[in-house]
């Protein structure tokens, strides 16, 4: 449902990794693909395919940097700005949807439990492998 609702206020059907990246490159600016892959721990072939699809779509632009042809800078387009923007607000009209449909009780279980899931994946990503 939540992946329908996505594609419903963004056409453009970015998946969650290539969503990764353009939020990286909004954060950060212009970056070299090493240094994406790298803050996004994929491989660079991994990359490589979404930067194909991201560049297809018009949402990032890449160019030669300057100190070295042989690497490229990514960064954003008007596009891909607008993207985020729009997924931006769709984000918070969805929080305040299920605000609204939830008490105040019930608002704190779910803010707990998200802690808690956030934990147990922070500590699977650094190595931890258990639920805080």
């Amino acid at each position: 449902m939540l992946v329908a609702r996505r594609h419903r206020y963004t056409p453009e059907a970015v998946s969650w990794a290539q969503y990764d990246v353009l939020e990286l490159l909004r954060l950060h600016g212009a970056m070299t693909p090493s240094a994406l892959s790298e803050r996004l721990g994929v491989s660079r072939p991994t990359l490589s395919k979404s930067m194909r699809v991201l560049k297809d779509l018009g949402l990032v632009v890449q160019t030669q940097a300057s100190e070295d042809r042989r690497e490229q800078s990514t960064a954003l387009t008007e596009r891909g700005l607008n993207f985020l923007e729009r997924a931006a607000i769709q984000r918070r009209r969805a929080a305040t949807l299920v605000g609204a449909a939830l008490t105040l009780g019930e608002q704190a279980i779910f803010a707990e439990l998200c802690r808690r899931a956030s934990a147990a994946l922070q500590s699977e990503t650094d190595g931890g492998g258990g639920a805080a």
